[in-house]
């Protein structure tokens, strides 16, 4: 629910850069008292909410500069009473004066900042040499975009450096902090996970303009293929992945850093369902179901650190050894979220109605099995998971409603949806 909100306070001071914003008008927007306001936001941004504004006032002054808008002119526009203070808080913020940036950067419209999923980032390869051997002394080393095996897509966000490294971009340094110290914990634990490779200078991680990139371990291995999963034989396959889950989610229980709080029963009811309600994609007899038998339920659930991004592109397996990657999203949540999660998105790189779902009920169940015999459920989460599912896919639908740009899959998870809650009776375990 948190995550929903500063989101929400993302876009209203993305909208309102040009006028006066204080940090109590935005948290009363919020909803929250001022301290505790400051401490969600940080936890969730990587940074105080008031220099988070500074940095984006910053980042648009640059740009209209760019774009051959006075100097002086373009300070003022963003806030600032004359250019000199514009310039030092400049160099403050990013280490060298504004003309320098706009020497050394292709300038391009500040990327958008969307803490409930990385958007998309462009950096050339030329670029990353340049930050490789400036930051890690890492010279004449083959750069490659990452393919994801099971769907063919190339990621906006990692890139191979040689047979033995990745290099991540990202624009949240919350979600790239997040990722660091739940890497270097589940490494703790004997698990395979995407570590940094510290800087010439001892960092974890390097501002590069407005991007924030870290140099990580590369984990060997393969990602899972949904699509073998399907096969008439794969149950097996189905149920090892619920038990590599059940020993992640056993390593996160024992991870003590401080992550953003999420109440998913709480997004549903007040974000997702009203959505899906006037959209005729839940009926009121499922959404009465869910506010009466899973609002009690979730008060009762286990709650702890979660990957919740269990794509399976994030699980890695190396013969008898596995791994995950990309914890820039987890927060603190149920915890039958990360099983629940990785059975819908098997179902949505490969859904078609008919028979191919039902092999995904099948799929889902193994899945939930494998996971019981290791992270032991509680009959409470028993009972719940079927609405757990039925939460991540409708949490799903109306996101991807709501972006342009994902106009396709959107169509595919409004029909994911209508199956799940058609046949939500087979749900049950």
């Amino acid at each position: 629910m948190y995550r929903h909100i500063i989101q929400n306070s993302i876009d209203y001071i993305e909208n309102n850069l040009c006028s006066e914003l204080t940090a109590q008008e935005l948290s009363k927007k919020a909803g929250f008292s001022l301290f505790h306001y400051y401490r969600v936001f940080t936890s969730s941004v990587g940074i105080p909410v008031m220099q988070y504004i500074t940095r984006r006032r910053l980042l648009y002054a640059v740009y209209e500069m760019s774009k051959g808008m006075k100097k002086a002119d373009a300070a003022l526009l963003y806030g600032f009473d004359t250019y000199a203070g514009c310039y030092k808080a400049f160099l403050r913020e990013f280490g060298c004066t504004p003309s320098s940036y706009l020497s050394n950067f292709k300038i391009a419209k500040p990327y958008k900042i969307n803490i409930l999923q990385e958007e998309p980032i462009m950096v050339p390869h030329k670029q990353i040499m340049e930050l490789l051997s400036t930051y890690w002394r890492m010279e004449d080393v083959a750069i490659k975009d990452v393919i994801y095996e099971g769907t063919g897509k190339k990621s906006d966000s990692l890139y191979y450096v040689g047979d033995n490294h990745l290099l991540k971009f990202s624009i949240s340094l919350g979600g790239l902090k997040n990722h660091i110290k739940i890497s270097e914990a589940l490494e703790k634990e004997g698990l395979l996970a995407a570590t940094p490779v510290e800087t010439c200078d001892g960092d974890k991680y390097v501002q590069y303009g407005q991007l924030y990139c870290c140099l990580t371990k590369r984990i060997q291995g393969q990602q899972i293929l949904p699509q073998n999963l399907f096969r008439e034989d794969a149950k097996g396959d189905a149920r090892f992945i619920g038990e590599i889950v059940g020993h992640l989610s056993i390593a996160l229980s024992d991870v003590d850093i401080v992550v953003n709080d999420a109440n998913m029963y709480e997004s549903v009811v007040n974000w997702a369902m009203p959505v899906l309600q006037k959209a005729n994609i839940i009926p009121n007899t499922l959404c009465r179901k869910y506010t009466t038998e899973f609002a009690d339920l979730y008060t009762r659930l286990p709650q702890q650190i979660i990957h919740r991004n269990l794509s399976p592109s994030n699980i890695i397996l190396e013969g008898n050894k596995w791994g995950f990657i990309e914890f820039e999203l987890s927060e603190r949540n149920i915890r039958i979220f990360d099983p629940c999660y990785a059975a819908t998105a098997i179902l949505s790189e490969f859904y078609s109605k008919g028979e191919r779902f039902v092999k995904w009920i099948e799929i889902y169940k193994e899945i939930m099995y494998g996971y019981d015999t290791v992270a032991r459920l509680s009959e409470d989460e028993r009972k719940a998971i079927p609405y757990v599912v039925l939460s991540n896919q409708l949490l799903a639908t109306v996101w991807f409603s709501q972006q342009d740009k994902y106009k396709d899959v959107y169509e595919v998870n409004k029909l994911m949806t209508k199956s799940i809650v058609e046949d939500f009776d087979m749900l049950v375990l």
